[in-house]
């Protein structure tokens, strides 16, 4: 069993890797492998996703196995081949993209004392926004729409309406659940029930989690932006199709919840099915 998710950055995937993934693959006998792509990129070319493929189908001896990173959805079918499980976690996308402007200036809670790319520049959002800065360019904004569509060339186009839709169907027809940055716990306790040969016992191991460990690569530092600069951002067409996507996967996710939990939305429901009238 192969589970591939295709984590997006400043996204909570530093906390169910690390505090989850690598905690449980013990206790629970299962492999975790960390995907790097050269450079950072998140897209591969046909070439390396059919040597990527056929690397982890063959390798056997490996599983169960969890293969997480920063890399775009990869439809293995294309190849002849089942896919993996595929789970994400998708953010507000502007909440999103506040987050890595500032942790590019002020780090986070997970490697302190590492100088960042930006470290020193403390010109705030709103003022990048007003000087229409590379790093508050909404360009930026357009990612977790292309970590979906996956690594087609139209993907990774800035304000495509056809990577759009295709991010849309990849999430309903490849992934087993989205799950979302602000609900983390929830997304567990669903993960718990759907993959139980990877997360028993993760809910009670992320309840147990102290304040840090539970908000790993928590920005050190964040400016809540002003109602000129969000009214700015709104009406942008970027942040608008990124947000639609958003939407969808909160939709999704809040459907899939609903029928998992009892009438009060508390409690996951136990088994809703059973067999009779067995004859032989």
């Amino acid at each position: 069993m192969h589970l591939r998710p295709c984590w997006i950055p400043k996204t909570g995937s530093t906390t169910l890797t690390n505090a989850l993934m690598y905690d449980l693959c013990h206790q629970n006998g299962f492999h975790v492998l960390h995907l790097n792509i050269t450079r950072n990129r998140y897209m591969m070319n046909l070439a390396d996703q059919r040597r990527f493929v056929y690397n982890i189908t063959s390798w056997t001896e490996i599983l169960p196995a969890v293969y997480h990173g920063h890399v775009a959805f990869i439809d293995f079918t294309r190849f002849g081949l089942p896919n993996p499980i595929y789970i994400n976690v998708v953010r507000e996308p502007l909440e999103r993209l506040l987050s890595h402007y500032y942790f590019l200036r002020y780090g986070d809670n997970y490697r302190i004392g590492l100088r960042r790319s930006r470290a020193g520049n403390n010109e705030t959002f709103d003022k990048c926004i007003i000087r229409k800065g590379k790093d508050c360019d909404m360009k930026q904004m357009w990612l977790q729409i292309p970590y979906f569509c996956g690594n087609h060339h139209f993907c990774s186009e800035v304000g495509n309406f056809r990577a759009l839709e295709e991010a849309k169907w990849n999430l309903i027809r490849h992934y087993l659940v989205v799950g979302l940055k602000e609900r983390l716990r929830e997304f567990i306790s669903v993960l718990e029930i759907l993959l139980p040969n990877f997360f028993d016992g993760a809910l009670r191991h992320f309840d147990s989690l102290d304040e840090n460990r539970s908000h790993l690569r928590y920005t050190i530092s964040k400016i809540p932006p002003t109602e000129e600069t969000l009214s700015i951002v709104r009406s942008n067409e970027i942040y608008q199709m990124e947000r639609e996507f958003y939407d969808f996967a909160v939709n999704t996710f809040e459907n899939i919840l609903k029928r998992m939990t009892d009438d009060r939305g508390q409690d996951m429901r136990g088994q809703q099915f059973h067999y009779e009238k067995i004859k032989s």
